[in-house]
Order: structure tokens, then sequence, then C-alpha cells
């Protein structure tokens, strides 16, 4: 069973995301902000990470970049879920070398797309 880390400090999309991936047979593991998200990775090795842009402390786009240069977290796709959906924003999420940035706005078909061309 393929495991996701979601990090999103918005209860109401956080159990959005994890009713959706969860109904189609994921594990999901939800925390609220990048420092919990770096803590879980030391032990949580997930298939992919969903990550939220707007979080407390530093940002979504920080955090995956930092993610990206780490060695042991380098390899986990990400994918952007956001609010910000301008131009701009996808450059950032582009920079900061995430896999796949998605809109909170997204319809369930085009968010279980793409995680499973992500992780298949």
């Amino acid at each position: 069973m393929s495991q996701i880390l979601i990090v999103e400090d918005s209860k109401l999309e956080a159990d959005k995301l994890k009713k959706c991936l969860e109904g189609q047979g994921f594990s999901i593991l939800v925390v609220t902000s990048g420092e919990e998200a770096e803590i879980r990775l030391k032990t949580f090795k997930p298939n992919l990470i969903v990550l939220d842009v707007i979080l407390p402390g530093e940002s979504g786009f920080e955090l995956c970049r930092k993610l990206k240069t780490e060695p042991s977290t380098q390899n986990i796709p990400i994918v952007i879920y956001s609010t910000k959906d301008k131009q701009i924003d996808r450059t950032w999420g582009d920079m900061s070398g995430a896999d796949a940035y998605l809109s909170k706005s997204v319809d369930e078909p085009t968010l279980l797309q793409t995680v499973n061309r992500l992780i298949g």
C-alpha cells in the first residue's frame, strides 16, 4: 500500500484530501507544518508528499526546496497543493523542485491521476 504524507494546516482541506486518497487505497499521514513534516520524515518515508504553500513557519516552497536537496528525501515526489494559482506561483513551484502543482480547486479525478502518475 502506498503511503502519502499530507502537509496541510487547514483541517477541512486535509480531511478532504485524506478522504479522497484513502478511498483509493492509499495510507495517509497528515501533519500541519513544515517543521512537523521534517520530524516525521526522519522515520517515515512516504511514496509521495502533498504540500500546501501557506504554512505556519516556513512556506511550502521553502520546505520543498529543502526536501529536494536532502539525500534521504530528494527522490520522493512532491505535489504542491495550493490556493495560490497564478503562473508566478507555478513557476516558484517548479523552481522549488515540485513534481506537480495543483490548485485546491482541482477535481478528484485530476488529483488521483496526478498522484497515480507520480507514484506509478
